[in-house]
């Protein structure tokens, strides 16, 4: 087996558990190539010879996972998302354990599936996310928890959220395919994955392979309106589909485009460019292949009716 190994150095806690992940997966003639970087990824640096590996190996927080995805998109090269980072969504929304061992049985294992993507388009730069993108609010939240994350680990983002209780709204402009709505509202989220932290599901359903994305309108008057609908996405864990409350609106789109005054910063995956809107956004159907635990497999195959599945 060749696997290409790229380390954020800078991700989560630095607690070297991709070295001992190294250790456990690597057996007789195989071949293991680790690329370090200590900030933003230079995807075309690290990842030129991909398609010369097995496997890429992605070690960091959500937002190097959704870089590397971006740059492989529709190349097929298999990825494992290794949970290197603070919150580790996408590792928490594919059921992926966190145990180097376990994430090296599950490796060799290599059952995978496609996966949706998302591209956001914003001053004439685009970026992948794989999570949610968005802007507003939850930019804001991500923007204010970056200094805690080392510190605080997830609760980081809980401390940035009740510390700025009243955001400002903007009145949005949204074009879905083609209708277009106009909404007052605190924010804006354009959801892949639906598990946030706490495990709270912002949208009913974890539909990461069906072609399109969730938005979700954020129209409570102020944050503590949001509570609510937290709530409900955290009593959602036992099924009973509790209703998220008018404080969210839900839609379903392949492209979305969004104007807002006054203008909002955006976020995608938890980065923070410093960029605000317009922006445009779209799906990439089946854009990144994952390695997958059984338990991840299960779940996700024949989630979408049509076949993208390999094992």
């Amino acid at each position: 087996m060749k696997l290409l190994v790229i380390n954020n150095l800078k991700a989560g806690y630095a607690d070297g558990a991709i070295y001992d992940y190294v250790r456990l997966v690597n057996k007789d003639a195989d071949e293991i190539c680790i690329r370090s970087t200590n900030g933003p990824i230079d995807a075309q640096a690290l990842l030129h010879d991909a398609s010369n590996f097995d496997a890429v190996v992605a070690a960091g927080g959500d937002g190097t996972v959704a870089a590397i995805s971006y740059h492989l998109a529709k190349t097929k090269i298999p990825i494992l998302p290794f949970p290197a980072g603070t919150a580790n969504l996408l590792a928490n929304n594919l059921l992926a354990p966190i145990e180097p061992y376990a994430l090296a049985t599950m490796t060799r294992d290599m059952r995978t599936l496609d996966f949706d993507l998302g591209e956001i388009e914003v001053a004439g730069r685009k970026f992948g996310f794989g999570i949610m993108a968005g802007a507003g609010y939850d930019a804001t939240i991500m923007h204010d928890a970056r200094p805690s994350k080392k510190l605080l680990g997830p609760m980081a983002y809980f401390q940035a959220a009740v510390s700025n209780p009243l955001p400002k709204k903007s009145h949005l402009t949204i074009t879905l395919d083609d209708k277009t709505l106009e909404r007052d509202a605190l924010g804006i989220l354009l959801v892949n994955f639906s598990k946030i932290q706490f495990d709270i599901t912002v949208t009913h359903e974890n539909l990461p392979r069906d072609g399109s994305l969730d938005v979700v309108i954020l129209k409570a008057e102020n944050a503590f309106g949001l509570l609510p609908a937290l709530l409900a996405g955290f009593l959602d864990r036992d099924g009973e589909f509790p209703d998220r409350t008018d404080s969210l609106e839900i839609h379903r789109s392949k492209t979305v485009h969004v104007q807002a005054d006054p203008p909002m910063h955006i976020q995608y995956d938890g980065e923070t460019p410093g960029l605000s809107t317009p922006f445009s956004a779209r799906v990439i159907e089946g854009g990144a292949r994952f390695i997958l635990s059984e338990n991840g497999f299960d779940r996700f195959q024949g989630s979408e009716p049509r076949n993208r599945s390999s094992r």
